[in-house]
C-alpha cells in the first residue's frame, strides 16, 4: 500500500513498502515457502512477457556474446537468470539484498538444472568501499536491472541518496564497452534519461505496447539501454 511522502524530490509518485527490505523479505519468505510445498516460483517482476522481451533483445544483441559476464540488480526469484542461461549464456550472477531471494533464486536454478548460475546476498546502495560482496568488485559486459531502481524509488522519505549510491555502484560493476539495461515502469524515458545523463548515454529502447489517453503516447513499461560515457 502506497503512503504518502514530501516531495522533497523529484519522485513523482509515493513511496511504498515495496521500497523496504521488511516487505520483500516476507515477500520471500512466503515464496520460499510455495516452492518448496508445490514447486511454485513465485512472481515475475513485470510479468513473463516483459521478462521475455529483454532476453530477446539480449539474444538480438551482437554486442552480447554468450561467454561474456552479466549480472542481474535485484535478481529476486532468479527467473531472469535462468531464462538467459536456457538460452545459452554461460556467465550468469544474481545479487539481491534478502538472503531469502537468495535462496529460493538458489533452489529455483537447481531445479532447473543451472546450479553454474552464481547467486549472492549484496547490498546496491551501500558506501562501504571495497563493496562487502564479492560479485559487486567485478565488471560485466551486461548489467540488468527489470525493477530493482524502482524498488530502491520507492523507500520512505528521500530516495535520492540511495539511488545516487545505487548509480554509483552500477557504474563500478561496468567497464568501457559495457552496456546496462534498466526496465521501470515508475519512471518514464525522459527521467530515466535526466537521472543517468552525467555517466551514461542512451544506446537503444526496448520497444513495448503503448497506450493513448488525452492525445499523448505512452507506455506502462519503460526499457532503456544504456553506455557509460568515454
Amino acid at each position: 500500500m502506497a503512503t504518502s511522502c514530501a516531495r522533497d524530490d523529484d519522485r513523482d509518485f509515493d513511496s511504498s513498502e515495496l521500497g523496504t527490505k521488511e516487505y520483500w523479505d516476507s515477500a520471500y519468505e512466503k515464496e520460499c515457502e510455495n516452492f518448496e510445498d508445490v514447486g511454485d516460483v513465485g512472481e515475475i517482476w513485470f510479468g513473463e512477457e516483459t521478462m521475455v522481451k529483454v532476453a530477446n533483445w539480449i539474444e538480438d544483441c551482437d554486442d552480447i556474446k554468450l561467454d561474456d559476464d552479466i549480472i542481474d540488480l535485484g535478481s529476486g526469484n532468479g527467473m531472469m537468470c535462468i531464462e538467459l542461461r536456457k538460452r545459452g549464456y554461460n556467465k550468469l550472477t544474481g545479487v539481491d539484498y534478502s538472503d531469502l531471494a537468495v535462496t529460493l533464486s538458489k533452489s529455483v536454478a537447481k531445479s532447473e538444472g543451472y546450479e553454474d548460475i552464481q547467486f549472492e546476498t549484496g547490498d546496491l546502495i551501500t558506501n562501504v568501499q571495497p563493496n562487502p560482496c564479492s560479485c559487486l568488485n567485478k565488471q560485466y559486459k551486461l548489467v540488468l536491472d527489470k525493477g530493482t531502481y524502482d524498488a530502491i524509488s520507492l523507500m520512505p522519505d528521500d530516495s535520492i541518496s540511495p539511488r545516487k549510491q545505487y548509480l554509483q555502484t552500477v557504474k563500478d560493476v561496468m567497464t568501457e564497452g559495457s552496456l546496462y539495461s534498466i526496465t521501470s515502469c515508475n519512471w518514464t524515458k525522459d527521467q530515466l534519461i535526466d537521472f543517468f545523463k552525467e555517466d551514461f548515454v542512451l544506446h537503444s529502447q526496448i520497444p513495448f505496447r503503448t497506450f493513448q489517453f488525452g492525445g499523448q503516447t505512452g507506455s506502462t513499461v519503460t526499457s532503456l539501454l544504456f553506455k557509460l560515457k568515454s
